[in-house]
């Protein structure tokens, strides 16, 4: 599948099969997570993979959105980097790249995700950092479900190309 392809025939996956991933696949995943650009080269990432039913049962209890069972829960989050308050905005901007990244591998590889906001939501910001143990510098930015696509997965393409949208100067 060529780059162009995976984009615009990659959906959001919500519906999953118990099939567990394989871990060449998982680091895959967080190898492309990691190969995103990030504002000055800070790369103020850290990925936390949830594969216990326990820590998913805990992830999902809090979301409002993003009760899917899936094989794991990967959660990108921020670490404290610097001490500019732009540096950190811009943190948010290099997860959202690396987010896409993941969703991106995980449909060449076969695989289903979702991508759910914890960000900006502070509840669910502090809730989730309670249950991963982050600590006060790591902020978790979203919980991204992956597996493969149950047999029953009804997720459809869909084209959101509008000429409106654009603007040519």
């Amino acid at each position: 599948m060529n780059t162009i392809d995976a984009i615009l025939s990659r959906k959001s996956v919500r519906n999953f099969s118990s099939q567990e991933i394989e871990e060449e696949k998982i680091n895959l995943l967080l190898k492309a997570a990691m190969a995103a650009p990030s504002a000055v080269n800070k790369q103020p990432w850290k990925f936390v993979v949830a594969k216990k039913k326990d820590k998913k049962e805990e992830i999902k209890s809090v979301m409002r959105f993003g009760k899917y069972d899936s094989p794991i829960i990967i959660i990108p989050c921020v670490k404290e980097t610097s001490t500019i308050p732009t540096m950190h905005d811009l943190a948010y901007c290099d997860l959202g790249a690396a987010t896409e990244n993941i969703l991106l591998a995980a449909h060449e590889l076969g695989l289903g995700a979702v991508w759910c906001a914890i960000y900006p939501n502070k509840k669910h910001i502090k809730q989730i950092r309670k249950i991963l143990d982050l600590g006060a510098l790591t902020s978790p930015f979203a919980a991204i479900y992956v597996g493969y696509p149950s047999d029953d997965d009804k997720s459809k393409v869909r084209d959101k190309f509008d000429e409106k949208n654009i603007v040519t100067i």
